[in-house]
């Protein structure tokens, strides 16, 4: 039996541990509203909306050569802007030991999404929400030019504003 060919979700001449700019779009599975809601344009997080923020941050910290930007929760998504810049590591007080380490072993952008989706999933079902999942994979598109940045950064930040929109887009 031959199965379906699965669209591949990364470019193949790609390496995504390379020094990049990279707008990421993770969903929940079958996008249920876990997150908090949209109250006059603005996202009112809950609970297990202020995890999903806080592990975003968590990464920055966690690893040193990422360099979180733009990014927002919404009700059953988030959009953000994360690069990857080596020469960050070397910039930040820390342990030489640690930093040694932790320069030697990139992680690839999948690698990222993977550490915080499982995170935030690990926390967000030990705050009261068991069945919590994401969707399998995320959307990624590799940022090149500063115009580009700047018209993700805006979506990404006007995203609460057309929330409406996206949910009418939804019904139909």
């Amino acid at each position: 039996m031959k199965w379906p060919d699965r669209k591949l979700n990364r470019l193949g001449d790609f390496d995504y541990n390379r020094d990049a700019l990279y707008f990421v779009t993770s969903c929940v599975k079958d996008k249920t509203c876990v997150f908090g809601g949209v109250v006059n344009e603005e996202m009112q997080l809950n609970a297990y909306g202020r995890i999903a923020a806080r592990q975003w941050d968590w990464l920055a910290e966690q690893y040193p050569y990422v360099l979180l930007h733009a990014f927002v929760v919404m009700p059953n998504h988030v959009h953000g802007i994360l690069e990857i810049d080596r020469d960050l590591s070397a910039q930040r007080p820390d342990d030489e030991t640690i930093y040694t380490s932790r320069i030697n072993k990139i992680k690839s952008l999948s690698e990222l999404m993977g550490v915080y989706k499982t995170t935030t999933s690990k926390q967000i079902r030990a705050a009261g929400l068991p069945e919590f999942a994401w969707q399998r994979s995320f959307h990624d598109h590799i940022i090149r030019h500063d115009r580009a940045y700047f018209l993700i950064k805006n979506y990404i930040l006007s995203n609460p504003q057309k929330w409406r929109e996206d949910v009418l887009y939804q019904q139909m």
